[in-house]
């Protein structure tokens, strides 16, 4: 058990807090859900704290990345640079250059300028780059957000794929390996999840046959776990027999890494790994209803619910039971905004100033997607003008720092991973 009240007491909150041996436990919960031998890359985006990343590497996971501070945090936390899989619809060339720079090889590209910028910046550096072809393949009709089978930024239309191969065969500086595949995040039920990953088996066998090489496939994730609420992930008894039968039937020598079989994900790995700790700072009548204050708002959980990479946000404590005799509590945040409220019409009728809330399953998608730093790319610069003439310029950057202990002494606690 963690003593929650402890950790609140020597390092202040809001406090996100996260156990390393969780996330293990959930890395092998997922490979045994898999046919035997699939590759799992774990998707930063969800949760960057190179300790987490550090760990699933050490469980056997690959990291799939998305920019430059994602491959500083991979490679901080100890992940070979060719266990790494760059991702993403927008990849600038600084972006190609800085990744290439630190033995970064394996791309996933997602249109013919993607490959060419990928491909000039190989050929400067005298490598090849190893490349997917993301794809944006049909409509399954699992349950969930929705990330294929219909017009997107992400990947190449299906029916486009067969021509950016025959692209990449005049360009030197890249090889085409394989295709990647994401068509759902989130999926609420195992048959959901399983109709969108045979889908993607599926369309991969068509492009083989239209001259796709096929020795990677990545058939994306989408494995769900409940957010800033108690609960446990959804459970896959099914899905490693129903994955193996679709393989068997049109793709031999998958068992033995021919092609080589990956899948990848984030919140199922990691969500369950963090909670967050937050006091209450003050509690307020209005009108007939009662608010808990807390130090913590929509600038530390689930700012980024309205991009619908997560659901609307409505955190729910540890500490919250069901007492339909008290008045509900609505959780609200420090911010200066109506918009700052974690939840509403809780069940906290003993709750009082100073007390220190727990709200589980935050390790996905929690701080990395507040209103801070989502998915590691650079601040917007920031340039002051005076009489049409620069005075400044400058750019807020985000940085990892030890904290004193309170209780310690006030000896700085040394990070686990520099």
């Amino acid at each position: 058990m963690i003593d929650f009240a402890s950790i609140a007491s020597r390092f202040g909150t809001p406090a996100y807090v996260y156990d390393v041996d969780s996330v293990t436990r959930s890395a092998d919960r997922l490979r045994a859900a898999l046919p035997n031998g699939t590759r799992i890359y774990y998707s930063l985006k969800a949760n960057p704290h190179p300790d987490l990343v550090g760990a699933l590497s050490a469980a056997g996971c690959h990291a799939e990345i998305t920019s430059s501070g994602e491959v500083d945090v991979a490679l901080v936390a100890g992940v070979d640079a060719t266990d790494c899989l760059y991702t993403g619809p927008g990849k600038s060339a600084e972006a190609l250059n800085y990744a290439l720079d630190r033995g970064v090889t394996f791309f996933s590209v997602e249109s013919g300028t993607d490959l060419r910028r990928l491909a000039a910046a190989a050929r400067a550096r005298d490598v090849e780059a190893q490349c997917l072809i993301r794809v944006n393949g049909f409509a399954a009709g699992g349950s969930g957000l929705r990330m294929t089978g219909t017009a997107s930024q992400f990947g190449v239309d299906i029916a486009e794929v067969p021509a950016l191969v025959r692209t990449a065969a005049e360009h030197r500086g890249v090889r085409i390996r394989g295709a990647h595949f994401y068509s759902i995040s989130n999926a609420s039920s195992e048959e959901g999840l399983s109709t969108e990953l045979r889908g993607s088996i599926r369309a991969a066998l068509w492009l083989r046959d239209q001259g796709l090489p096929l020795e990677v496939l990545d058939i994306g994730g989408g494995f769900a776990a409940p957010y800033a609420r108690p609960g446990h992930p959804v459970g896959y008894p099914a899905l490693g027999e129903a994955l193996v039968a679709e393989l068997d039937a049109g793709l031999d020598g998958w068992r033995d890494g021919r092609p080589q079989v990956a899948v990848e994900s984030g919140r199922y790995l990691v969500a369950g790994a963090g909670t967050l700790l937050t006091t209450v700072l003050d509690i307020k009548e209005s009108y007939g209803s009662r608010f808990a204050v807390l130090d913590a708002g929509i600038n530390q959980l689930g700012g980024l619910s309205g991009l619908r990479r997560l659901l609307p946000m409505s955190a729910q404590p540890a500490e919250a039971v069901a007492d339909p005799g008290s008045t509900p509590v609505s959780l609200a945040g420090p911010l200066c905004t109506p918009l700052d409220m974690l939840g509403r019409g809780l069940g906290l009728p003993d709750v009082t100033v100073g007390d220190v809330l727990t709200i589980p399953n935050v390790g996905a998608y929690g701080l990395t997607a507040s209103l801070l730093g989502f998915l590691g790319h650079p601040v917007a610069a920031e340039v002051v003008v005076a009489g049409g003439r620069v005075r400044s310029a400058s750019r807020v950057e985000l940085r990892r720092t030890p904290l004193p202990d309170r209780d310690g002494g006030g000896h700085p606690v040394p990070p686990a991973v520099r």
